[in-house]
């Protein structure tokens, strides 16, 4: 095995591992502003189905 196949090989697994810790992390972050009430994920569920311009706006523009 060469010295560079062996640099591909363990830089796939470190990319990988913190690829999956990240979304991971995002799924959990997700889950708790959604269990605290910050944010209403189901809303934008809704945005596929209501997307016309004179649909009601889901949340304000802060300036």
């Amino acid at each position: 095995m060469n010295d560079t196949e062996m640099w591909r090989g363990i830089s796939y697994v470190v990319i990988t591992i913190f690829l999956v810790i990240f979304l991971y992390g995002y799924i959990i972050s997700m889950y708790r502003k959604q269990k605290n009430g910050s944010r209403d994920y189901e809303k934008y569920a809704d945005l596929a189905l209501k997307d016309r311009l004179d649909d009601q706006v889901i949340e304000e523009r802060i300036k």
